[in-house]
């Protein structure tokens, strides 16, 4: 069977989340190396609430897992039909099809982070999953609460599941809508509108740190979160990640594409199992696991052949 590795981004994080790869050597490499580059050591960070609940930690620290889980992954024998990330996870999509190697892209998502959190403060805004409803609904009921000010769909993650992006009083008006319509709406943990126009202050230093480090061809596909398309070109795969934080993510679209090129088993490299999850839902018939311990990454290994 071909599989496909998907990777998670930020609002997967838990404590310890770095344990089970630092006891790999291929995993302890890849994490002693993150730590070196990004100046604090990522497995104890890990464990530190505190540590976890900041946005400038937390990217890298979930990069350095999720290329971790994948390097046993691939030390195991395991060779990828393609790949995607969701939104930060698209950086661990690039390591893996070796389009950037993890020092690079640890200087982008250290960027990117620090830009992340600058554009919340100068552009309030904030983020809310709703529950049970698709991306046309979603979009009906955003384009009902908008008003003058900024609201859209921000992650198109399966048909049951949309998250929705933008400025406080947007968002508190389609939730205040969504509860009269039966709808649950979980507001979420997060420092800004992203993935929304919100975040434009951050483009420009996120583009400076792409165009400093260089792109190579994609040893595989990357599903990108901005089209829901297989790329195979590097230069278009900068450009892309150029957009990345004011675009929404078309998980579903990358998910669906990925089973197109073949993919019938999608493991989930890195914290949690939510994006296994979601592949269940946007993927019928394809089998998802999340691979969350060298054990398991081993296990799939052998069984994939």
């Amino acid at each position: 069977m071909s599989a496909a590795i998907v990777f998670p981004g930020q609002g997967s994080q838990f404590e310890g989340m770095a344990d089970p790869w630092a006891e790999h050597p291929v995993g302890r490499g890849v994490l002693d190396d993150a730590s070196a580059a990004i100046g604090r050591d990522v497995v104890d960070g890990c464990r530190d609430p505190e540590a976890l609940s900041t946005t400038a930690f937390v990217q890298p620290a979930i990069l350095a897992c999720d290329v971790a889980a994948f390097r046993v992954l691939e030390a195991e024998g395991l060779e990828p039909v393609g790949a995607a990330g969701h939104s930060l996870g698209e950086l661990a999509a690039l390591v893996a099809a070796g389009v950037l190697d993890l020092a690079a892209a640890l200087r982008i998502v250290l960027v990117r982070g620090r830009a992340m959190e600058e554009a919340g403060r100068l552009r309030p805004g904030t983020m809310s999953a709703l529950l049970g409803v698709g991306t046309e609904e979603a979009v009906a009921l955003c384009d009902e609460a908008r008003g003058d000010d900024v609201l859209l769909v921000a992650n198109e993650n399966s048909p049951q599941q949309v998250v929705i992006s933008g400025s406080v009083p947007a968002v508190e008006r389609a939730e205040a809508l969504a509860a009269e319509r039966r709808i649950r709406a979980v507001r979420l943990n997060v420092a800004g509108a992203f993935h929304s126009p919100l975040m434009e202050p951050a483009t420009q230093p996120l583009a400076a740190a792409i165009d400093a480090e260089g792109f190579r061809a994609p040893r595989f596909p990357v599903a990108a979160n901005v089209t829901g398309e297989l790329v195979r070109d590097a230069d278009e795969l900068r450009e892309l990640l150029k957009r990345h934080v004011v675009s929404p993510v078309r998980w579903e679209r990358c998910a669906r594409a990925l089973q197109t090129a073949g993919a019938e088993v999608f493991a989930e490299a890195g914290p949690g199992d939510v994006l296994s999850r979601l592949a269940k839902r946007v993927t019928p018939g394809a089998r998802a696991v999340a691979v969350s311990t060298p054990a398991a990454a081993a296990a799939l290994a052998a069984e994939l052949g």
